[in-house]
């Protein structure tokens, strides 16, 4: 393996670690883990042989939901799962978000692990032990927060993700560490994230991206204050996501979500001329964004009333005000909450228009 490294997170139910090392996913130890426990999989993984006891998911949006939980419960019980037994998520974001609500669940509560396999999942997810489970039309509207024992990323599984799978993972690192502040967001361009980038630069953006987000769910675990400023370009990206039925994939839609707040910002007279390093973040966006195959059909087709329905529906609102988040003037990203009224909506409405046209041109 190459050279690793690792973080502790502070957590209510204790600390867990994170162990980043290339090769990981082959070496005798993590295998010794393997071999008693429980592994939720994705489907993908299947020339892989694990020891152990697996259960294969489709990684869809679909197997994310409350209605396929039950489904899987009940595989467990079949497999001969107990309180004692250790489950492992094999996978991305959506099997994540799959093993964290069962295992939180599952005979009131399992133990389990996490071997992240997408750079969304390895930058981002992989920790603050937050599952979010689709409801029928609604993303993430229920979810349980039960923080896994241990996270083991080995990069080298990136390295055969699509090129707009990869740039969805880079875009939500850009957002965290933007979101921490210059000094982090300058750390994470210093490894010339691309989509081409070597896996000992990935790790180096895995490492800076997840330090950035450890300081918002040390400080706020369960979402309440400063760890909601992590949702930036979500309420935008969701519905954007949602309304392509998932055309869109999530961190695409995260980064156009982030443009269309820009967007917004303009129209409240807020341009951020004097903020090269909002400027910094747009271009990447940007060129990340441009990776995704049939970029220009996916937005030609959205049925922006669909978009601002779902926009509204984005559980972090009230019914008489928006919560949003946002650039201020001096670039710092900030919450605000936003009365709603006819001249806001036409405000929104306009921003997501002019995202896309933007990539329609």
């Amino acid at each position: 393996m190459s050279a690793s490294s690792s973080l502790t997170i502070e957590s209510s139910t204790g600390p867990y670690g994170v162990s980043i090392a290339t090769g990981s996913i082959d070496s005798p130890d993590l295998r010794a883990i393997l071999t008693p426990a429980t592994t939720i999989a994705d489907a993908f993984f299947q020339t892989r042989p694990l020891p152990g006891k697996t259960l294969w998911v489709e990684a869809t949006e679909h197997e994310k939901s409350l209605d396929r939980a039950p489904v899987y419960i009940e595989q467990m019980r079949a497999a001969g799962a107990n309180r004692a037994t250790l489950l492992v998520s094999l996978g991305g974001g959506i099997l994540q978000d799959i093993s964290a609500f069962i295992a939180s669940v599952y005979m009131r509560g399992l133990p389990w692990v996490y071997i992240p396999t997408t750079v969304l999942a390895m930058v981002d997810s992989c920790i603050g032990g937050k599952s979010s489970i689709n409801v029928g039309p609604y993303k993430n509207l229920v979810g349980t927060f039960h923080p896994p024992q241990h996270i083991y990323i080995d990069p080298s599984l990136a390295e055969t993700l699509p090129r707009d799978q990869f740039a969805s993972g880079l875009i939500e690192a850009a957002k965290i560490c933007f979101t921490r502040g210059p000094d982090s967001f300058r750390t994470y361009l210093a490894a010339n994230p691309s989509v081409t980038m070597s896996t000992p630069a990935l790790q180096q953006v895995i490492a800076a991206s997840l330090t950035a987000k450890k300081h918002f769910i040390e400080i706020d675990e369960f979402d309440k204050k400063e760890r909601l400023l992590l949702n930036f370009g979500h309420t935008f990206g969701h519905a954007i996501e949602g309304a392509s039925n998932y055309a869109i994939p999530h961190g695409i839609g995260v980064g156009l979500g982030i443009l269309c707040s820009l967007a917004f910002q303009r129209s409240r007279g807020i341009t951020h001329e004097s903020t090269p390093i909002v400027a910094e973040l747009t271009q990447h966006l940007d060129q990340m964004i441009r990776t995704l195959p049939g970029l220009a059909t996916h937005l030609q087709s959205l049925d922006v009333t669909e978009v601002l329905e779902r926009f509204a529906s984005d559980k972090k609102h009230s019914t008489t005000q928006f919560t949003l988040i946002l650039i201020d003037p001096q670039g710092t990203v900030v919450l605000e909450k936003i009365d709603r009224t006819p001249t806001l909506d036409q405000a929104i409405r306009q921003a997501i228009e002019h995202t896309i046209e933007t990539y329609t041109k």
